[in-house]
């Protein structure tokens, strides 16, 4: 049976603790025959402690020996090496989210199309067991109504990396974290279109001395991202959705929520329940479904491998995530103009 050759580019913690696990788990399908990383030293270092036989220290020079490539840079780097890699013909699985602009997105779209090649964001909350479900709800659901979505942590800055690096990410908490539960949430009400943004984004609590930090420290006053969202998105059925995310949140603990009250009922997805006025009086049904990221990411692996050799269709399709990256592109206008943004 012939393996997908699969490079690396980037080589830092989501390479080593996602998806290199991933693909080692379906070694009969996909192997790893190299990694790039512009720290030589890193890529030399993940290289030898997996054994993976290529080590270049340009992604284009890697492009050559592989069949598809995993993209874990910074989301700066996302859009370049994306459409040289589709442009060589290489299936590209890019970590989230898409690129740091919906125009960017746009170019990574149109040179997997003009190349017939498969291009995968990294949104892996799609592979969750109780959001499958939830999908899986949603005609039982109806029509939603009001969507509401909380991505918040309990002081929790990424203290290493580059994550408080506007030039080199492009956001703070919205791109980095509730970037995953806003696709998760457009996805479940899908086919119902975003059509209006109204958010105010902040970069108060980050930027204060002396913080209380569980994930490290870093300097508040190099930070310049976000670190608390805001929003009220419509859409073009009269639907609405409430977004908050936050790295950096007051609250008692961390909070991830997602839930839709639809006509014919209602989903909580973390954890699922499920809701249905029936028999004069409103049920309720739970079940046992699990959280695990690491069954997510092998899912996602596999869905993308899959797709990559014709066999599947991609769950996390590139113009889903370019939806993702206009609503993104229209909360920062939105907080930045003080008014409502139009998506079209």
């Amino acid at each position: 049976m012939k393996r997908l050759k699969m490079g690396l580019i980037g080589a830092g913690g989501i390479a080593e603790n996602r998806h290199i696990p991933a693909y080692h788990a379906l070694s009969e399908q996909v192997e790893i025959t190299a990694v790039q990383d512009v720290n030589l030293v890193r890529a030399k270092e993940v290289a030898e402690k997996y054994a993976i036989p290529n080590v270049f220290e340009n992604y284009l020079e890697l492009l050559n020996h592989v069949d598809a490539v995993t993209i874990c840079t910074p989301n700066k780097f996302h859009e370049t090496i994306a459409v040289a890699a589709l442009n060589q013909g290489v299936h590209v699985l890019c970590e989230k989210p898409m690129a740091m602009n919906a125009d960017e997105g746009k170019r990574m779209l149109e040179a997997a199309e003009a190349n017939n090649k498969r291009l995968m964001i990294g949104y892996h909350y799609r592979f969750v067991d109780s959001v499958m479900l939830a999908k899986e709800s949603m005609p039982e659901v109806g029509t939603p109504i009001v969507t509401r979505v909380q991505a918040l942590r309990q002081r929790k800055v990424p203290g290493w990396g580059v994550f408080i690096n506007k030039d080199l990410q492009g956001g703070g908490s919205l791109i980095d974290w509730g970037c995953h539960l806003l696709d998760t949430a457009l996805w479940l009400v899908a086919p119902s279109k975003p059509t209006e943004v109204n958010a105010q984004t902040y970069q108060c609590l980050s930027k204060q001395p002396d913080q209380v930090n569980e994930w490290g420290s870093y300097d508040h006053e190099a930070l310049d991202v976000d670190d608390h969202v805001s929003a009220y998105i419509r859409f073009d059925n009269g639907s609405t959705l409430l977004f908050e995310c936050s790295w950096a949140a007051n609250i008692k603990a961390d909070k991830t929520h997602i839930s839709i009250a639809g006509e014919n009922g209602g989903v909580n997805v973390f954890p699922y329940e499920f809701y249905q006025p029936k028999y004069q009086r409103m049920m309720e049904t739970k079940t046992k479904t699990t959280g695990d990221q690491e069954e997510a990411a092998l899912l996602q692996a596999k869905n993308f491998i899959d797709a990559c050799f014709g066999k599947d269709t991609l769950k996390s399709n590139p113009k889903d995530a370019l939806l993702v990256t206009k609503v993104i592109d229209a909360i920062y206008e939105s907080s930045e103009k003080g008014k409502s943004i139009f998506i079209d």
